[in-house]
Parts: structure tokens; C-alpha cells; sequence
């Protein structure tokens, strides 16, 4: 069952969205109204007191959203309590009005029992709630008593606005977040919701808050002017996406082919594939060998400018554009996202080929999208298996389904080394068939971190993950599993079961570090698509994998040279490896 949490689909995912929302049309949370067309608050006119307390109610308002008993039942629609309590506070006089309008807005939500131990988790406790702003943001003492009184309510692990999958002991869900699809440019109100929205979510229930990097509530503070001031649709997306940037997980992002993104980068590709290798974009792949002829590009090539501006400027000025878990995968993202991409009809080219500077136009166009794409997340291979030499094995994990080892392992079993191949993500889940036959017992290799519906922001070790079986006759080759930066999620996971077979060895270079699994799809306003991360993935020991990706005992990176040549270094140099062995 757990291993459920890796084939989440989008299209699963988009569904129970919907159908969640239908089911629960009867709750006092969808017959409210008031606000389905507009918050009614069009601008806001900032200083710093302003931007204090927005800051403030963000950090209040999603408090009361996960720990208010009566919130949790869908009592309120909690998006539009914002808008009714916003226009106080912006207009609020002082410390002590403010203070006041927070009291009398969280006393109208109804009475609660307290019960602080009902809430208790006994698990080991990986992350705490971050709750030391109500005692430390000088309220007042009723409002303080207020906050720390709904931290100690009695709870249930039931909460309208999000869920935690596989009962209990997977991602959260949040599947009532209305998208508001209509609104492509949100006015002042809906952004500020949108900006709330998602900090609480990462506030919460991203397992990861503790590796972003920063103090997460100096982000809520830098990001309400930004928000605030985001003139158009464009804008508004971008900040949405600087945002989701800042917590550092290459599963997060926007997603879903957004609209605003594809214009404000370009509709038009150009028919080619680059990777970086030795900080410089290198042509890797064309879509049309004729067309390569034809403008003179060769595999190889480091492209140096597009349309005048230097690739090192592009890429300084898309990293707050570029959601990941490390350097490497945003250059990969940059790659394949955004260098060669316009909206005119021809890119124009700098790059150096030998050792001469050339420069071309290349013609651009919008089929050229789906070629590269395809190229990218294509796992298929002419087999999943092959015998390089009568004594090394290869397998594909893209293309490799469980069913298959059972009928190849008899020329795999006396190799001297096996090479699996984890540059691709695994489409058909082998690992437990595969851990069979590699490993001499059961063995663990990951353990887990679940969040918590009754303590909003705890983060606790629920379970061990094995693979393996007894089994005397397990492979005594040497195996090199091949690493990179498309090594991500659920292929991160089947090198960590990988690299606990006897005599394994890991090369390559940084994986992606968003290991497991992630949150069903969810949504900010103007229907931004989005996730996170939903579950922590550690090693045995405890050991960190996100943001600093699987651990690779031999670092190994393409060369220009080799990409030149048609070489694939990590694949030679694991054969290099098993003929010393």
C-alpha cells in the first residue's frame, strides 16, 4: 500500500479534486457567497505598518485555518472571512486596535474544548510546529491567551481544508482550496489570499520547512508588497512563481502547461535539446537531423548568446523563476525550459564550434515543443535489458517492469556487474522484483515523516520502508547504479533501495533531491496548479536526501569532450569499474 504514494496521477489527482468539492456542497462553508466575484478590495496603499500587519493577519489567519476546531469542520468559508476581516486591519489606528479587531473577529468563531493532550503524537518528532510567534509578537495579553487557548483545542483528524492521504500515513491534500478559474488577474483581496494560501500550506505541511533555507515568515513579510503590487496577470503569475521558488523542492512549481507562463516565455522552440555541462549550454539533440544540416549546429556546440544576451545573464536573471531543490536541477530546468523559447518566429544564435564563434538564425516554432519534450520523458529504450558483454548486464529502469526480471535473470545472475541505469524515472515500479534478487535478506533502505491533522506543523517518523527477501543466492556482482539530475522523485527512491544490495556503488552527479512523493494537485487563485513534496524521505539513519539528493560515491559529469565524441561517460565509466573489480 505504501508504495501507492509514487503512481499519484494528475489526472487522479484534478478528479478528486472536483468530486471532493461535490460531495461536500451541504457544509456551511459553500453556501456563502458574498465574495464569488470580487473581494471588493481593489488596491491597498502600503507603508510599513501596513505591511507589518498584513503580515501579521497572514500569519494569524492561517493559524486559525488548521487549528481552529470550528474552521476544521467547515463552519466558515474561510477565504471569505479574509475579505471581511482585511478592510479592518488595513484601516486599523494602532498596536492595541489592531489587536482589538483580532480578538472580536476569532470570539465570533464559537466556543471550543481545550484538551492539549488529545493532540499528542507519541511518533518521533522530526519538525515541531513553528507557533513561537503568538508569544513573541507583543499582542496583547487577551489577544495571546486567545491564540495559545485554540493552540491547546481539542482536535480531530478531520479538517475540511486539508486531509493526509492513505489513512493517515501519506501526503496531505488539500482538495477545498477553490481555484477561482475566472480570475486570471485576481484584484488586491484574491492575491493577498493567494499569498496566504500558500505560505500556511508550507507553513504546515511541507515536510521540508526546515531545509528551505530562511526564516520562512521573513518571506510572508517580503512577499505582501510584492503581491500587492503585481499590476497584471503576467506579474501576478511570476510572483506566484518566485514564491513557490523559495522553498527549494523540484517538485514544486507551476504546473499544467499555465497559459501566462507560455507567453511570457515564448510559444515558439527551437528544434534542438541543451544540457549544461561544465557551466556552458551544450547542444545535445535535434528533432530534425536535415535541419541540423541545415543551420550548421553540430552535438556539442556551446551556445554562448541568444538574441544578445548572454546565457550566464539569462540564467542569473530566470534562478527566481526556476523552482528546485539545487543549483543543477535549475540549470537543467533553464535548459529545457526557457533558454531557447520566443514568441517571434527566429531565435538568433552565438555559439562556438571548435574553436571558432559563429552565429546563426535558427527558425522557431511551436511543434518543435512537443519533440523536446517527448526526447526528455522519453523512458523507452529498443529493450530494458542488455548484455553489454557476456559478463556485464545493463538495465533501463525506465522502460524495466517487475514481470520482466523473473525472465532475464538467468543471464543476468553470473555477470560480473550489473549496470542499472536510473536516469529516467521508473515507469512500472521494479524495485521490490528487482531487490529480490540483489538482496540476501530483507533490508531497510528509507524511512518516513507525516504531517498532522490534530498538531498543524508536526512532523513525525511513522514507518520504515524494506525491500528483499532470504535468499542465498542473491547477486554477487558488482552493481553501479547511474545517477544525474533527471534522477528525481520516485527514481531518487529506487536508487536508495538500489544502493543497499551488496558490492553497489553509485555514480553520476547531483539528483534532483525531491525525493518520494508528492501532494495531489492543488490550486491558488486565478487557477494556478501547483504541489509540493507531501512526505519527509530520509535514509535509515536519518539521513537528509532533499536538496542534497541521493548519495553518490563516485562523481562523475559529462564533458563537452565526451558529448562532442557521443560518449556516455557514466556508462563507461561503469564498465571501467566492473572490469577492475
Amino acid at each position: 500500500m505504501k508504495r501507492l504514494i509514487f503512481i499519484i496521477t494528475f489526472l487522479l489527482m484534478t478528479k478528486t479534486f472536483y468530486c471532493q468539492t461535490n460531495d461536500l456542497n451541504t457544509k456551511p462553508v459553500t453556501i456563502d457567497n458574498e465574495f464569488n466575484s470580487s473581494s471588493k478590495i481593489k488596491e491597498i496603499s502600503l507603508n510599513p505598518t501596513k505591511v507589518e500587519n498584513l503580515k501579521t493577519l497572514g500569519l494569524v489567519w492561517g493559524f486559525l485555518k488548521y487549528y481552529h476546531p470550528n474552521i476544521a469542520k467547515g463552519n466558515f468559508n474561510w477565504d471569505y472571512e479574509l475579505f471581511r476581516i482585511l478592510p479592518k486591519i488595513i484601516n486599523s489606528k494602532n498596536n492595541e486596535d489592531f489587536d482589538i479587531i483580532l480578538v472580536k473577529w476569532i470570539q465570533n468563531l464559537g466556543t471550543f474544548q481545550e484538551n492539549q493532550k488529545a493532540n499528542e503524537n507519541l511518533g518521533e518528532i522530526k519538525m515541531k510546529p513553528d507557533l513561537d510567534w503568538i508569544s513573541n509578537s507583543k499582542f496583547s495579553k487577551e489577544l495571546t491567551e486567545l491564540l495559545l487557548s485554540i493552540k491547546n483545542a481539542e482536535r480531530t483528524n478531520n479538517n475540511y481544508y486539508v486531509n493526509i492521504l492513505f489513512d493517515g500515513v501519506g501526503p496531505p491534500s488539500f482538495l477545498n482550496e477553490n481555484p477561482y478559474s475566472k480570475m486570471k488577474y485576481p484584484d488586491a483581496g484574491y492575491r493577498i489570499l493567494a499569498l496566504y494560501r500558500y505560505w500556511n500550506i508550507i507553513q504546515y505541511y511541507f515536510p521540508y520547512k526546515y531545509l528551505i533555507g530562511e526564516d520562512w515568515k521573513n518571506v510572508l513579510k517580503e512577499f505582501v508588497p510584492k503581491i500587492i503590487s503585481a499590476k497584471n496577470e503576467t506579474e501576478y503569475t511570476l510572483t506566484i512563481l518566485e514564491l513557490i521558488g523559495r522553498i527549494n523542492d523540484s517538485h514544486a512549481n507551476v504546473w499544467g502547461g499555465n497559459q501566462i507562463l507560455n507567453n511570457y516565455y515564448g510559444i515558439n522552440y527551437a528544434p534542438l535539446n541543451l544540457t549544461f555541462a561544465e557551466n556552458k549550454a551544450v547542444v545535445t539533440y535535434f528533432n530534425d537531423n536535415n535541419l541540423c544540416k541545415e543551420i550548421g549546429l553540430q552535438i556539442g556546440d556551446v551556445i554562448s548568446k541568444i538574441n544578445d544576451e548572454s546565457v550566464d545573464d539569462i540564467v542569473k536573471k530566470n534562478l527566481k523563476y526556476t523552482p528546485a531543490s539545487n543549483y543543477p536541477t535549475k540549470l537543467n530546468n533553464i535548459a529545457l525550459r526557457t533558454l531557447l523559447r520566443t514568441n517571434d518566429t527566429v531565435l538568433n544564435i552565438e555559439y562556438i564550434s571548435g574553436n571558432q564563434l559563429k552565429n546563426k538564425m535558427i527558425k522557431v516554432s511551436s511543434s518543435n515543443k512537443s519533440l523536446i519534450w517527448k526526447k526528455y520523458f522519453d523512458n523507452t529504450a529498443d529493450t530494458c535489458f542488455t548484455l553489454i558483454s557476456p559478463k556485464i548486464a545493463y538495465l533501463n529502469q525506465g522502460s524495466l517492469k517487475g514481470s520482466h526480471i523473473s525472465k532475464i535473470w538467468k543471464e543476468i545472475k553470473n555477470t560480473n556487474g550489473l549496470i542499472i541505469d536510473a536516469r529516467h524515472s521508473p515507469t512500472y515500479s521494479p524495485l521490490d522484483s528487482l531487490c529480490n534478487y540483489l538482496y540476501p535478506k530483507k533490508i531497510p533502505f528509507s524511512q518516513f515523516t507525516i504531517g498532522s491533522i490534530k498538531t498543524p506543523g508536526l512532523f513525525t517518523f511513522e514507518y520504515i520502508d524494506s525491500a528483499g527477501k532470504e535468499n542465498t543466492g542473491f547477486y554477487k556482482g558488482k552493481v553501479i547504479i547511474l545517477v544525474n539530475e533527471n534522477t528525481q522523485s520516485a527514481s531518487e527512491y529506487h536508487v536508495m533501495a538500489y544502493q543497499k544490495a551488496p558490492n553497489s556503488m553509485v555514480i553520476g552527479s547531483k539528483t534532483a533531491a525531491a525525493d518520494g512523493n508528492v501532494s495531489p494537485i492543488f490550486y491558488l487563485p486565478g487557477e494556478i496548479m501547483t504541489m509540493i513534496s507531501g512526505m519527509g524521505v530520509y535514509y535509515p539513519d536519518g539521513e537528509e536526501t532533499q536538496r542534497v539528493g541521493i548519495k553518490v560515491d563516485l562523481e562523475i559529469k559529462p564533458t563537452i569532450e565526451g558529448i562532442k565524441n557521443g560518449q556516455d561517460e557514466l556508462l563507461e565509466k561503469a564498465i571501467e569499474i566492473i572490469n577492475e573489480h
